[in-house]
């Protein structure tokens, strides 16, 4: 079942937007789902429309390829995310609105990722596995993260094409979303994504100071 989303202004999407999110949420959750029951090799743009029950030309009107649909739901939330920090208080203190922001699209999902779908676990790790998707993701991921950096310049007030600052900002999420995640899908017994991930971005934004103890042997 899709969760309805409201935007970082506080608007509702009208039915139409709702419906259309609708569309690009059960395209990706039947790719993923096709894609781990018969194998990536295995699936084909026909097999995931025909599995939602729509067209292929519906299908191309969301995703180019198969592999598109697969990491849609991590550049969903970067955007999300680049929403949600041009929408933060204009005087709270940066890292603090990039750490909300960054949080804000798991935050109303938390249920969910603390004991996450098998579906949608076994996706994540499809996509931390397979070369091809991990091309596709860093493809989708470059986009996605421009438009982090761009929220991060107009907060900033400096330029991401002529400066560093923004997109180093952007990069730091980046690695810190990864690091969570990956620390997320090995934790034995299972650990809140988003407690992972607040920590993560606490690390960065206290510039990663050396731990006390010093570097284990």
């Amino acid at each position: 079942m899709t969760t309805e989303r409201t935007p970082a202004d506080g608007r509702r999407p009208g039915l139409r937007e709702q419906k259309k999110r609708a569309t690009r949420e059960a395209l990706t959750l039947a790719a993923l789902r096709l894609a781990l029951e018969r194998g990536l090799d295995n699936v084909r743009v026909e097999d995931i429309a025909a599995e939602v029950q729509v067209t292929t030309r519906t299908f191309n009107n969301y995703f180019s390829t198969k592999y598109e649909a697969l990491v849609a739901r991590h550049v969903d939330r970067v955007r999300q995310s680049a929403e949600a920090l041009r929408a933060r208080p204009a005087g709270e203190p940066l890292w603090e609105a990039v750490t909300q922001a960054v949080l804000s699209p798991l935050v109303e999902a938390d249920r969910a990722h603390e004991s996450p779908d098998p579906e949608v676990l076994g996706g994540i790790r499809l996509i931390a596995t397979e070369p091809a998707l991990q091309a596709e993701a860093l493809k989708a991921a470059l986009t996605a993260d421009g438009e982090l950096a761009a929220a991060v310049a107009e907060r900033t007030g400096t330029d991401p094409g002529r400066d560093m600052y923004p997109r180093l900002v952007a990069g730091s999420v980046a690695t810190a979303v990864h690091v969570a995640t990956d620390q997320w899908l090995r934790a034995d017994p299972p650990v809140p994504l988003v407690l992972l991930l607040r920590e993560a971005l606490r690390q960065v934004a206290a510039g990663l100071p050396a731990p006390p103890a010093g570097p284990s042997h």
